[in-house]
């Protein structure tokens, strides 16, 4: 219970950035395409939203690198079964022009239903956890918006686990 109150905490506190810094790149006018603030959009295939994500991802300077967030929203079902995650990062971009390298951390809450993995009379659990994440990649984002793409390890971990996972996206950033 404990860490579901700090998982909503952490994504009041990262919405409550992503407001604030769209507020504030709105009210900003700048002429050149690499000192707006980048915000992409894309689907991700497996990483910190555990196999399949929809995100968002946005830098908090009118930077097209440095410091960000991203939070994002997974959800499969198949065979009576379904799992829906809720991946939360803070990250930073290190590079130039639309090629970086990206560190983050953060949490993913997870949620599962169906049956139970070790159960062997069809009975129907239903499970909630939430995974430490961190990202390691390549991230191609232009500066002047458009197709971006995203290839990264995202070790996942618990308080006796690390699973190690690897991620790859598609998206548009503007």
């Amino acid at each position: 219970m404990k860490t579901t109150k700090s998982l909503k905490i952490a994504i009041v506190t990262l919405l409550s950035f992503l407001f604030y810094n769209t507020s504030q790149a709105q009210s900003a006018i700048s002429g050149r395409a690499d000192s707006t603030r980048a915000q992409s959009v894309y689907v991700e295939l497996g990483g910190p939203g555990l196999l399949f994500s929809a995100n968002y991802d946005t830098r908090f300077s009118q930077r097209r690198d440095g410091f960000g967030g991203r939070i994002g929203i997974g959800f499969i079902a198949g065979g009576g079964s379904s799992l829906v995650s809720i991946p939360v990062q803070l990250n930073y971009l290190l590079g130039k022009s639309s090629k970086y390298f990206e560190i983050g951390a953060g949490a993913t809450y997870a949620s599962y239903s169906g049956q139970s993995l070790f159960s062997f009379d069809n009975t129907t659990t239903t499970s909630h956890t939430v995974l430490g994440t961190m990202t390691f990649g390549y991230r191609y984002q232009p500066v002047d918006g458009g197709f971006n793409f995203r290839a990264s390890f995202n070790p996942l971990f618990d308080s006796s686990t690390f699973y190690p996972s690897a991620g790859i996206s598609l998206g548009y950033t503007f």
